[in-house]
């Protein structure tokens, strides 16, 4: 078990997951589930070959710490992933799925914003350092505390260090003029939302491609890690439902009435598997 880790390790991808999801409020390993989701997609590929990577990224942050200042921490992180280990942004591709699966992200040096974040996260959590992703809308950040200072930091874009007015642009340029910070969106998010923000991108990008049966999968990846999240059920079973998987889509049906108590939902669906069950004869 990782350090400050309160939940047990396990070697299959899906029971890594589902320990998660079934231990909302434990802590656990953030980039080794985030590589547990990878290999859902690639169940052939060894996961201690990127754990070692990941072990090494965080002993050369060590050795990169100069001091003992919030400054010399965001250093050593930029300069080993970035620098040494030559991580980036996306910025060419930034659709492209590799970017949202962390063995790819890995073996390319580049991805999303939030699968950078996550490279980050582990590095800087690893030196004992205080860290976490922030609420930010549409562009993943996160904050390093240190030695009573603290950060903003934006692993996509060089990692730059973010004040007031830069995520203030940021989030005009991303949601128009109009668009205001508010107190929420520095605020944290929890490990298991952002392993779901990392799940999502790659969910939205197969319904762009109308992908649903694959998007469908996706949905039940990240039921593994939060099965509180009815909702997940319902729209598992209605992408399945769009790709013509009829039995999988009256499985998560079923399985999300059985998890719902409001009576308009209930409806609705139990009108909709009457309808896919009459397909199905």
């Amino acid at each position: 078990m990782a350090p400050g880790n309160d939940i047990p390790s396990a070697t299959d991808p899906a029971d890594i997951l589902r320990r998660v999801g079934d231990n909302p409020a434990a802590a656990f390993d953030l980039a080794d589930a985030a590589l547990a989701l990878a290999a859902l997609d690639r169940p052939r590929v060894d996961l201690d070959h990127y754990r070692h990577h990941l072990a090494a990224l965080a002993n050369d942050v060590r050795t990169a710490t100069s001091g003992d200042a919030l400054a010399d921490c965001v250093d050593a992180l930029n300069a080993t992933i970035l620098g040494q280990h030559g991580y980036e942004g996306d910025q060419l591709t930034y659709d492209d799925l590799q970017n949202a699966n962390l063995m790819r992200v890995i073996d390319r040096r580049k991805g999303l914003p939030v699968a950078l974040g996550i490279l980050y996260l582990h590095a800087a959590r690893a030196q004992g350092w205080s860290a976490a992703g922030l609420n930010f809308p549409g562009h993943f950040l996160i904050r390093v505390d240190h030695g009573g200072e603290r950060a903003i930091v934006d692993p996509f874009n060089g990692g730059k260090v973010c004040g007031a007015g830069d995520l203030r642009d940021l989030l005009k340029a991303m949601h128009g003029a109009e668009a205001e910070l508010t107190p929420d969106q520095y605020g944290d998010v929890s490990d298991r939302d952002i392993l779901l923000r990392l799940q999502n991108n790659i969910k939205l990008r197969h319904i762009q491609m109308k992908e649903a049966g694959k998007a469908a999968l996706i949905a039940e990846s990240m039921l593994l890690l939060a099965p509180d999240f009815n909702g997940l059920r319902r729209e598992a079973g209605l992408l399945h439902a769009h790709a013509g998987n009829l039995q999988a889509a009256i499985a998560a049906l079923e399985d999300f009435l059985e998890h719902e108590t409001r009576d308009t939902p209930r409806h609705e669906i139990a009108t909709l598997l009457q309808q896919l069950r009459q397909r199905l004869n």
